[in-house]
């Protein structure tokens, strides 16, 4: 994450608020455009952690809450607040209030080596493959495609997505064939539809952790989707992101802090307000693919679940047979 012409410990100072340096693309960024079958993956995580059991309790598949619960239990790539990373949260607001309520960037540090995590930084080499505002149709390239199965063939490995495969196979959801069952991930996240009237403009990818700016006419135009909080830490890095404050929670007397890991909060990208967006902080990118793709298979539009200390509604949305979108709402 060196930055380039930078002072302080990597910062820069640009206009009002405190930037990163830019960071920089990984040499193995490259790399993940080749074919699938010639690049190199992580070891397995059953070598890895071995005695992981990802097999679901009768209990779990009994309760999508419980389930939840679980694959972030199993989420072993999950960053802990303070020692991998720093945000700020800065001042409240309610949703309306106009006005920048936090003088610095959400994030103030993250870990040199947390983006070069093999699902990290595969994740992060596929942000660069969309044109963020809604409508234009996106040219897939033969090497965005590599990526997109790789991301899948390196998740595949870890154990919340082995977790999320068995227990929508006890459903009778999916194949046994774990091929198949990766080949069907691919086309849920990755496969182009069409939303606003434009076909082949969108993914469940796109809209739900890249983000997609809507037009609404008349010069008006919204954030769409964008709910992943490495996006925000690397739009944020480049200056394309000023947060703006956290939303008050519900309950009086409850703010968040450093530590906290479901933030709802309010920013602008590209100069477009997002006036209320919530994300799970310092998940690895296994974790919300398993978690929305649970939801999308085996719950609801609203699915109320606890995941580690939060209690949260997870809104799936569907477009079809594909995610519109999917995102958590922190509840009371």
């Amino acid at each position: 994450m060196e930055g380039e012409g930078t002072n302080d410990g990597g910062w820069q100072t640009v206009g009002e608020k405190k930037h990163h340096g830019r960071p920089q693309q990984s040499e193995a960024w490259n790399g993940y455009r080749r074919p699938p079958s010639e690049q190199k993956y992580s070891e397995d995580v059953g070598q890895v952690h071995q005695g992981l059991n990802v097999e679901p309790t009768r209990e779990e598949l009994n309760s999508l809450s419980k389930a939840c619960s679980r694959l972030w239990e199993l989420d072993m790539n999950r960053l802990v607040p303070g020692k991998d990373y720093r945000i700020d949260c800065g001042e409240g607001k309610k949703v309306y209030q106009k006005g920048d309520m936090a003088s610095e960037s959400l994030f103030s540090w993250l870990g040199d080596d947390v983006l070069r995590k093999p699902t990290y930084s595969r994740f992060c080499a596929l942000l660069d493959n969309y044109n963020p505002h809604q409508g234009y149709k996106e040219v897939v390239t033969q090497q965005d495609k590599h990526e997109e199965v790789a991301f899948i063939e390196e998740i595949a490995r870890t154990a919340p997505i082995k977790y999320l495969h068995r227990y929508l196979v006890q459903k009778g959801a999916v194949s046994q064939d774990y091929e198949d069952f990766k080949r069907m991930l691919a086309s849920l996240w990755f496969d182009l539809y069409g939303r606003g009237g434009t076909s082949c403009c969108s993914s469940a990818f796109e809209h739900v952790f890249v983000g997609e700016i809507k037009g609404r006419g008349q010069g008006e135009s919204e954030v769409a989707g964008f709910h992943n909080w490495i996006q925000f830490y690397l739009e944020e890095a480049k200056g394309n992101v000023d947060y703006q404050g956290y939303i008050f929670p519900r309950r009086r007397g409850e703010s968040p802090d450093s530590e906290t890991q479901l933030l709802t909060v309010q920013f602008e990208w590209h100069g477009v307000l997002k006036s209320v967006s919530s994300t799970l902080i310092g998940v690895s990118p296994e974790f919300e693919v398993a978690l929305y793709t649970l939801c999308f298979f085996v719950g609801g539009e609203d699915n109320r679940v606890d995941i580690g200390p939060y209690t949260v509604n997870i809104k799936c949305y569907r477009l079809g047979n594909k995610i519109g979108s999917a995102f958590p709402i922190a509840e009371n």
